[in-house]
């Protein structure tokens, strides 16, 4: 019997009456029925009423705000549950740890980049299997440790939710979170082949000086000499070779992402075995705060 769901276009509830940013969002999700409710009483009625694919909450209430609405949505939103893309005009990290583990696709509070943005929505317009994608395994704000599948649109995910606990400026944070994307797609792609049964682990740690990830993946690991196809094995006077290697072994475009990971952050420390790595942002900013150890 062929899947209705998968005929029919996707319905999209947008909360709030920002028209112009409905119809960005409109743009964006191109052929999904793009519609907006005014308040969170509108939207959860619609939702106990109708099938909803994915939901976008209200920009001009709080993350905490957003997160209850959250929690009254899975209660009555049918199966499958809607996805819903948490917006908030101000936020906390216990805020996004809170929406994370209410099973939120994703989390934005402002600022924030609008192409990531867009990425994310095309990603929540798509079919695929999606619930059990970011498994939750520790979180504090100074500690937050996920497991995720080897997968394109769950490494965006796992990036945006990076960016929203950490609180390096803006700047810092776009740089740090491109290098730390890099290594993710790294250990998904040759550690865990993008196969979705295959997991690798992340973690962010906020030291009182510090900012550090982890990344670990479960392939076999290799060596930094052996990579004949990353720009980071090429020698001085040939900065391309590795183009040639990778078109021998028919990988495609690319292999710069260890050598742009290493100027973006401050440390790139690969074990020995090659399939866990850390990633080290020095800060000017104390964090007059717990830190991770003493959460623990």
């Amino acid at each position: 019997m062929p899947d209705e769901r998968a005929e029919r276009p996707k319905r999209v509830l947008i909360c709030g009456s920002d028209e112009d940013f409905a119809r960005r969002a409109a743009s964006v999700l191109d052929e999904s029925r793009v519609d907006t409710v005014p308040d969170a009483p509108a939207l959860l009625s619609a939702v106990e009423t109708a099938s909803v694919d994915l939901i976008l909450t209200d920009r001009r209430r709080s993350g905490k705000e957003n997160v209850a609405l959250l929690r009254q949505v899975n209660r009555v939103s049918a199966h499958p549950r809607a996805k819903v893309i948490v917006l908030a005009r101000e936020s906390g990290p216990e805020d996004l740890i809170a929406a994370m583990r209410e099973g939120a696709f994703s989390y934005f509070s402002k600022p924030y980049f609008e192409a990531a943005f867009d990425e994310i929505l095309r990603h929540a317009a798509s079919d695929a299997d999606w619930e059990d994608g970011i498994r939750v395994a520790s979180a504090t704000p100074t500690w937050l440790r996920l497991g995720a599948r080897c997968e394109l649109a769950t490494a965006d995910r796992v990036i945006q939710f990076m960016n929203e606990v950490s609180d390096l400026d803006g700047k810092e944070r776009e740089s740090v979170g491109f290098a730390l994307k890099e290594i993710l797609m790294n250990g998904m792609e040759y550690g865990g082949k993008f196969d979705r049964e295959q997991w690798v682990e992340v973690s962010y740690v906020r030291g009182k000086r510090m900012v550090l990830y982890r990344v670990r993946d479960p392939g076999d690991g290799f060596s930094l000499e052996q990579l004949a196809h990353a720009a980071i094995s090429n020698p001085p006077e040939d900065p391309v070779r590795h183009l040639e290697a990778r078109e021998s072994m028919g990988i495609r475009p690319g292999g710069f992402g260890v050598l742009l990971s290493r100027k973006l952050v401050d440390d790139l420390i690969y074990s020995e075995k090659g399939n866990d790595v850390l990633l080290i942002k020095y800060t000017e900013r104390y964090l007059d705060a717990p830190t991770a150890s003493e959460n623990a």
